[in-house]
């Protein structure tokens, strides 16, 4: 007995089509936007990225607040008051029409390694930056093929839908004739269920995807379209290749984390070193009045006055700042000590994620084969429904088996992606990678 089956399932139904044209017409007021278009929108507007530019220049302006001590400082006031008797002083200086005060770093072997301090936590914060970059640069690459994919698998579920609604039709149908059970029409039900429950988490999945896109390249929810073919290649891995060296000297976190450690040994040198002499250039200009009475106390006055000289500070005992750089003496090796953990967690997360990439990569391979041997089952099963002997079940089961199979497939070839975008990052090539994607034509 042959089933007219496959003529009543090729045809798509009203629903897939006009969902079709209405997404045409939705992708016509939009325009795709590549990956690196979209990678360098996020790195313009990501709140991450914004907070982390602001520690940079928040380490600079430090540096240079450290630096111009060295720089006359130029204060002018007055101190206007009336005197009764002999001329008291106002707030630690004499009464004066006007008064200027200048003031600079001269020698302070303390205040020099304080600067280096803060250099090179500028320079800290700049690696970091940099890992920050890396990071939203991922962030916005993984989104972008995951929701790739789940695009992918809207359009292959849709197709599903028809066919799995037209095979609950055909089994009702059958079923008033006698040829199915009630068994078989649940089984055709359970299928139809089967691909709405997909449906609904692959609809769920992309809108939460196309939301945070959306939040990291601060463009519109409706305006979001991606084009999956601007997404590049991903370069072959070695698995005899060094990597996790590699990532060792070139990843940020460990940069960051060594200009730390030794921002901490010049902040702990700079402590020991307030025990030591320092000079400071210190000058100053007052217009004094006689209702102040200067004219009464001091034998010789006149309005204009003032001094420029050195202040030499000689510390002789300091039991305080001892202390203080004891514990900025701990600080550095606790620092130091960080980083070493920094790079070795570094090397250990990159060698895992080498290993990692290898086995997805066979991972994706057998899923492949196996949604590809599913596939041929499908059409070996339609091929013996048009000649009669193969049953309409065989084929719904074939087609049911191919559908569980391309899922897999798709989901392996995913987390494989992922690991690789994690190596990229952790190798220092992920935005070589990334931004080196031309748009599509």
């Amino acid at each position: 007995m042959k089933f007219p089956f496959r003529v009543s399932l090729r045809p798509v139904s009203l629903v897939v089509v006009l969902t079709a044209i209405f997404a045409g017409s939705a992708q016509l007021q939009a325009e795709p936007i590549p990956l690196p278009r979209a990678i360098e929108l996020a790195l313009a507007h990501s709140s991450n990225s914004v907070a982390a530019s602001a520690d940079v220049q928040r380490a600079f302006a430090s540096y240079r607040e450290i630096r111009n001590n060295y720089v006359p400082q130029l204060n002018a006031g007055s101190g206007l008051g009336w005197s009764y008797g002999f001329p008291l002083s106002l707030e630690g200086s004499a009464p004066a029409l006007v008064n200027v005060v200048a003031q600079s770093t001269v020698f302070n072997p303390a205040q020099s390694q304080f600067m280096k301090a803060a250099r090179t936590e500028w320079q800290s914060s700049q690696a970091l930056s940099k890992d920050q970059r890396n990071a939203t640069i991922q962030d916005v690459a993984v989104t972008y093929a995951e929701l790739a994919k789940w695009e992918a698998r809207l359009s292959r579920l849709q197709q599903d839908e028809a066919l799995a609604q037209q095979m609950e039709k055909a089994v009702s149908q059958r079923l008033q004739e006698g040829v199915d059970s009630p068994v078989d029409l649940n089984k055709a039900k359970l299928g139809s269920a089967r691909v709405r429950l997909h449906l609904a988490e692959a609809r769920g999945s992309a809108d939460v995807l196309r939301r945070h896109l959306a939040t990291l390249t601060a463009l519109p929810v409706s305006s979001i379209e991606i084009a999956p073919d601007s997404i590049p290649a991903l370069p072959s891995v070695s698995q005899e290749e060094d990597l996790p060296g590699k990532a060792s000297a070139v990843n940020p976190a460990i940069q960051s984390a060594d200009q730390h450690a030794l921002a901490e040994s010049f902040r702990a040198l700079g402590e020991h070193r307030a025990l030591l002499p320092s000079l400071d250039l210190a000058a100053q200009y007052a217009r004094l009045a006689t209702f102040n009475n200067y004219d009464q106390y001091y034998k010789k006055f006149q309005p204009d006055n003032a001094t420029i000289g050195i202040s030499i500070r000689l510390p002789i005992f300091n039991s305080s700042q001892r202390a203080r750089a004891q514990a900025a003496d701990a600080e550095a090796v606790k620092a130091k000590a960080q980083a070493a953990a920094t790079r070795n967690q570094v090397s250990e997360d990159t060698l895992k994620l080498q290993r990692a990439v290898e086995q997805l990569a066979a991972a994706r391979e057998v899923a492949d084969l196996e949604y590809q041997v599913a596939q041929s089952g499908v059409e070996a099963s339609q091929t013996r429904v048009d000649a009669g002997s193969g049953t309409l079940h065989e084929l719904a089961d074939a087609r049911a088996q191919s559908n569980e199979r391309f899922l897999a497939a798709q989901d392996a070839g995913f987390e494989y992606q992922r690991a690789r975008l994690a190596l990229l990052r952790a190798t220092g090539e992920l935005e070589k990678w990334a931004l080196a994607a031309s748009p599509a034509k």
